[in-house]
């Protein structure tokens, strides 16, 4: 196990558990996405309960939640780990080499996105998962997507909500490109469409789940 530890432990290693971590998560938002937008079918939130209901009494799913937070927290740990190294190497950043002319600023920005992230998926998870999970206020008088139209009367908890799937955004715009890189999945004649790709995922999946405050705050959805 010594030679795996090293392995991981290396850059080309610490960018490949990032690329695969990564990945996860992304298949993940594609169902997360999913189950939350069946709230515009505007019928009361009742798909939308069925669905929550089933993701979180079915055995398969919770367990899918150990293997989901433990791909999350690796995720984290190694996106820190890299920001770490990085600053290392680059002990002055771009003090000489002009970043704007190599690279996007928000490729450039991923860990300030990352942190930003971090921040705002505490906030919703003490919002929902908590709320779900860990105490007994669910019941049939008061649902999930009771609370969630509780949660997003105050605009501040909307314009924070907005401000995090930008920040999802963006991270999911370098992110996506950057793993299959990191896999070595690049080729002159696919790395463009994986690119597009990339791009219209990050702002379909931003866009939805930015749209969803949005909709309960201005009563757009009942």
């Amino acid at each position: 196990m010594a030679w795996l530890t090293k392995s991981f432990n290396s850059s080309l290693g610490k960018k490949l558990l990032m690329a695969i971590t990564g990945l996860f998560l992304i298949s993940f938002l594609i169902v997360h996405c999913g189950l939350n937008a069946t709230i515009f079918l505007n019928d009361g939130g009742v798909a939308f309960n069925e669905g929550a209901e089933f993701m979180g009494t079915n055995p398969i799913i919770r367990a899918m939640e150990i293997v989901l937070f433990a791909g999350l927290l690796l995720h984290i740990l190694d996106g820190l780990r890299l920001w770490l190294d990085n600053k290392k190497k680059r002990p002055v950043a771009y003090a000489v080499v002009d970043g704007a002319a190599n690279s996007k600023w928000y490729s450039r920005s991923m860990g300030l996105l990352g942190t930003l992230l971090l921040l705002f998926l505490i906030i919703h998870l003490k919002h929902f998962w908590y709320f779900s999970r860990l105490t007994n206020d669910l019941t049939e008088a008061h649902t999930l997507y009771n609370e969630m139209q509780i949660v997003f009367e105050s605009p501040i908890v909307v314009i924070i909500y907005v401000l995090g799937c930008i920040s999802l955004g963006y991270h999911l715009l370098h992110g996506f490109q950057s793993a299959f890189q990191s896999l070595g999945w690049n080729h002159p004649k696919y790395s463009p469409t994986i690119k597009s790709i990339g791009a219209i995922y990050a702002v379909v999946i931003s866009a939805t789940f930015a749209s969803m405050p949005i909709a309960f705050y201005f009563h757009l959805i009942h």
